[in-house]
């Protein structure tokens, strides 16, 4: 059983995955949610597909006077060993959990390429997978707010990054 980890969910402004314009983590110690971290990002590039913009509302009103990845992701860093101190600095032994890993992970390392930052090997374990294989046909999909719905959590804000990482966060401790 997974009891340490941290949820992440990125929001994207467009369809190319280095333009991550939020994000949210749930830092989960012991089994319990220690921190939550909710941060707008200036996606680069700046500019915002219709349909992201559909699915979760934001646009460059909202992202123009954002932080730049690099700053939002020392924060998240920081956060992360103020409850794993043993950790190095760029923390590859915490497991990241998402759901439909793929994507968020893929994101993660998207960025990471834009702004030139060295990759980490982070490990990614993913709810959706995990969904899968517990529920198999019994749900009528995977998707996340259906597999939350399963593990008793009533996600309410979907497409918002902090609070789809709150449900990722919960199917984990319930799946994993």
């Amino acid at each position: 059983m997974i009891r340490d980890f941290v949820a992440i969910d990125f929001e994207t402004a467009n369809q190319q995955r280095c333009s991550v314009c939020s994000v949210g983590i749930v830092i989960v110690r012991d089994g319990k949610i220690a921190d939550t971290f909710y941060s707008l990002i200036k996606p680069e590039p700046n500019f915002y597909s219709y349909f992201c913009q559909q699915v979760h509302g934001l646009s460059r009103r909202d992202t123009d006077s954002a932080p730049i990845f690099p700053e939002v992701w020392q924060e998240i860093v920081q956060r992360v060993l103020r409850f794993f101190p043993s950790e190095q600095a760029d923390m590859p032994a915490i497991p990241f959990v998402a759901h439909n890993a793929r994507f968020d992970e893929g994101c993660l390392k998207a960025v990471f390429q834009v702004y030139q930052m060295d990759y980490p090997d982070y490990r990614f374990h993913d709810t959706l997978a995990a969904a899968r294989r517990q529920f198999g046909h019994s749900l009528p999909n995977h998707q996340l707010h259906t597999v939350a719905a399963a593990c008793g959590y009533d996600l309410r804000r979907h497409h918002h990054a902090l609070a789809d990482a709150e449900a990722c966060a919960a199917i984990a401790l319930y799946l994993l």
